[in-house]
């Protein structure tokens, strides 16, 4: 799963990151509005985390690009603004959720969650594809049930279930590569280390039984199907 931050606020910035990496999200930041705008105009998210009083610019405007573009991102508007036209007009843009700071970050973190379940799953329950049962708020993965769990990394987990919500179709190893390391991409070393990625996740899969298979077409990039 990856985020996109939004804050302006260091410390806040740094305790979100924090929050991040203890919850195993992959992520990027952006300080203010211009890099938010530059983020979303290269990537796609599955959640973005959006204050919405930036120095530069205002997140409304952010997600009106969002809405304009035809983008299916996730977002949680962040405001120390406990104000009623504030939600229904971040609402009325397309935001799927609304926060007030100061909030606890175990209520983030529940938030995010859902909206990932809606997004990326389309349940609020169990992911389920080919023998694989995927408990996504816990970044679970098992054969036939989450007795038998697979243990991956936490960016093995994160191509794998971006393979299976993309599962009709395949997904080029530049987007896959900037899905997994965003702005830190470097082609060369991060295709190198994908093929690791990709390789590794294959033989976890078989060893345990999966009845999926991760193909590589040429020319294209990686599919996912079960067998």
């Amino acid at each position: 799963m990856k985020l996109l931050i939004v804050e302006d606020e260091p410390q806040l910035l740094k305790s979100l990151e924090e929050f991040a990496d203890d919850e195993g999200f992959l992520y990027d930041t952006a300080s203010n509005f211009r890099e938010g705008m530059e983020r979303i105009g290269l990537y796609n998210y599955d959640c973005i985390v959006l204050d919405i009083n930036l120095p530069d610019g205002s997140g409304f405007d952010l997600l009106e690009r969002l809405y304009k573009e035809g983008k299916t991102d996730g977002v949680i508007i962040l405001s120390a603004r406990n104000s009623l036209d504030d939600k229904l007009k971040g609402l009325g843009l397309g935001a799927d959720d609304y926060l007030t700071k100061p909030f606890y970050f175990s209520e983030l973190n529940a938030r995010i969650k859902a909206i990932i379940r809606r997004k990326q799953f389309k349940t609020n329950k169990l992911v389920r594809f080919a023998n694989l049962v995927i408990e996504p708020d816990q970044y679970l993965v098992g054969v036939n049930d989450l007795e038998n769990l697979i243990s991956f990394t936490k960016k093995e987990y994160a191509i794998l279930t971006h393979l299976i919500n993309n599962h009709k179709r395949a997904i080029s190893k530049v987007s896959l590569a900037e899905y997994i390391w965003g702005d830190y991409v470097d082609e060369a070393q991060s295709f190198d280390f994908l093929f690791s990625q990709i390789r590794n996740l294959k033989r976890k899969l078989k060893d345990a039984g999966a009845q999926v298979e991760i193909n590589n077409i040429y020319g294209v990039g990686y599919q996912i199907q079960a067998l």
